[in-house]
């Protein structure tokens, strides 16, 4: 299945396509889609709210943003999501505009996890708006590229202030004992992250988050990435500092973002065929 992509429910015009080909301003969430629902759907579409009235000054709401959702996968049964808002009349001349971003649906395959484990290392990086998913990914992809020719699978950002942040394109977490810590810096509040942190307590384990800096890590159990097409990867160094991670205590990482149940886009069809959206 190649990618489908639609805007504001219709097909994309070149124009449209050109534009985000040309001007990365805007942002986006992406997820897996299964039987028309997904985990976290109500912290994707906190995501798409906030980023909607940051970013332009108004968001479409929560009940456009379902219907363009269901539209978008519907009549299918698994598959990756993304959904994207932007803004023609947003552009590097004219950056003022306020109003209603159109929103982008992408379908496509879902992707397979990032790997199964990982050794990355740490280098000083921090996103602009660290908090949105934004666009402008040129610094993540520049970073993946220099730690693989670094002989590392992947890079770990340190803020400004030397904390550990965020990984590329993932959430890091930290292993101490029974419970899992998570850092505090200028990042992006990951879904999954988000996710495994509802179901801590139902697997048995605690919680933290707090600044860590990198000469820390080395007194950690264990550490592993998090994102929507890996829910748990552990990571087994971190530049010199290695970890033997448990994998009982990992599976139990994996069984609390597991048991958080898809929620659907959208309820079933009505008696006339209308579908209703869904809270």
């Amino acid at each position: 299945m190649s990618a489908t992509i639609l805007i504001d429910g219709l097909p994309a015009t070149p124009d449209d396509l050109a534009h985000q080909a040309l001007v990365n301003y805007g942002a986006y969430t992406s997820f897996r889609v299964e039987d028309g629902a997904a985990r976290g759907l109500d912290l994707h579409l906190a995501r798409l709210e906030q980023a909607a009235v940051e970013l332009f000054g108004e968001s479409p709401g929560e009940a456009e943003f379902r219907r363009l959702m269901a539209l978008a996968v519907a009549g299918r049964d698994a598959c990756w999501l993304r959904v994207s808002l932007f803004s023609p009349e947003v552009g590097h001349r004219n950056p003022t505009y306020v109003g209603r971003p159109k929103v982008m649906t992408s379908v496509s395959p879902a992707p397979p996890p990032l790997a199964n484990r990982v050794r990355i290392t740490a280098m000083p990086y921090e996103r602009d708006a660290a908090h949105l998913k934004h666009l402008a990914t040129f610094g993540l992809i520049w970073a993946r590229r220099a730690a693989r020719a670094a002989g590392f699978d992947d890079a770990l950002f340190l803020e400004r202030e030397g904390r550990v942040s965020e990984g590329t394109l993932w959430n890091i977490g930290f292993v101490q004992g029974d419970r899992i810590v998570w850092p505090q810096a200028p990042m992006l509040a990951g879904v999954t992250q988000a996710l495994i942190t509802r179901g801590l307590r139902e697997v048995g384990l605690t919680r933290e988050t707090r600044p860590i800096r990198l000469d820390e890590i080395g007194a950690f159990d264990g550490a592993f990435l998090c994102n929507s097409a890996t829910p748990v990867c552990p990571i087994t160094a971190i530049d010199d500092a290695t970890f033997a991670n448990d994998p009982v205590l990992l599976a139990k990482v994996a069984a609390a973002w597991s048991a958080q149940a898809p929620q659907p886009i959208a309820d079933r069809d009505d008696d006339d065929g209308v579908s209703r959206l869904g809270r």
